[in-house]
């Protein structure tokens, strides 16, 4: 099993400096990635359930502090937690996410992308509420469509988005990106095991629902002719876990683990990190260096 870290920017800023250290810290103490959470707007009154959103949080665009930090950094890979895909035309997105891939030598890895719980948010980007789970759907089939692609061009004719003899180079390294669904619905279960390279359940669902969610994308999966066994799991976990979790997490089938330090005082985070990977042995991960 794996452990990544998140760097919460609307809690912890987009200082360059503590972002960088921030990243600089979780590599060097062996943790496997670095994940950044998006939201594209606010607007005062945004709410996540019960959980009313303070309109000016400082959400940074996590492509652009994933390739701050990869700049800075040599073997952590980078994820997303998640981008909210159904606001990012698939065009655009898929050089962005390439270039960013290509610059990191290969580290854009755990893209993990969510469609959004704000109806002002989707307003807001231009984008029907109703609709964004359908547009996400086909936004994830034009990506693959465009890295796949050659000089001949592609073409799509969809929903949401029309591609005629459309090339889109720099190629990802291997020549497309793992994406992951997010999402604490049934639908993204769904998503995850259709369409998916990994489930990444939100943090809020009971023991019982992640596993029904889980099953649930197996099922998906299997249904779309696609290897269940194959599609990775990811979990939302304290900083503080023990050991025990840890086992009960394995049991479950998870992949990986992502926590986030309990502080935004730069000093705690690092004392945080440092008994995390104290406590489950953790090395820097094998992977692409400068």
């Amino acid at each position: 099993m794996k452990f990544g870290i998140s760097y919460s920017t609307p809690h912890f800023g987009v200082d360059p400096d503590r972002l960088l250290r921030f990243a600089r810290d979780a590599e060097d103490f062996g943790f496997e990635s670095l994940y950044v959470p998006e939201h594209v707007a606010l607007h005062p009154g945004a709410k996540i359930g019960a959980m009313e959103l303070d309109p000016s949080l400082p959400y940074g665009d996590p492509l652009e502090c994933l390739t701050f930090v990869a700049a800075g950094t040599r073997r952590i890979l980078l994820g997303t937690g998640v981008l909210l895909l159904p606001y990012h035309h698939p065009v655009v997105l898929a050089k962005r996410l390439a270039t960013l891939d290509l610059l990191s030598g290969g580290r854009m890895r755990l893209l993990t992308i969510g469609v959004g719980a704000l109806p002002g948010e989707a307003a807001a980007a231009g984008v029907d509420f109703a609709t964004r789970g359908r547009r996400a759907d086909e936004a994830i089939d034009v990506l693959r469509l465009l890295w796949a692609g050659d000089a001949d061009g592609v073409g799509h004719a969809g929903e949401f988005f029309i591609l005629d003899a459309v090339c889109s180079f720099p190629k990802p390294v291997g020549g497309e990106l793992p994406i992951h669904v997010g999402g604490s619905s049934a639908a993204a279960a769904r998503r995850a095991g259709r369409r998916g390279n990994g489930y990444f359940p939100g943090g809020l669902l009971t023991p019982d629902e992640r596993r029904r969610q889980f099953e649930l994308a197996r099922v998906a999966a299997s249904e779309a002719g696609r290897d269940p066994d194959a599609l990775q799991y990811t979990r939302w976990g304290s900083i503080g876990m023990s050991e025990v979790d840890a086992e009960n997490f394995a049991n479950d089938g998870v992949t990986r683990v992502v926590v986030s330090p309990t502080s935004a005082d730069p000093v705690v985070q690092r004392t945080e990190m440092a008994a995390f990977a104290e406590r489950f042995a953790l090395v820097p991960p094998v992977g692409p260096t400068e």
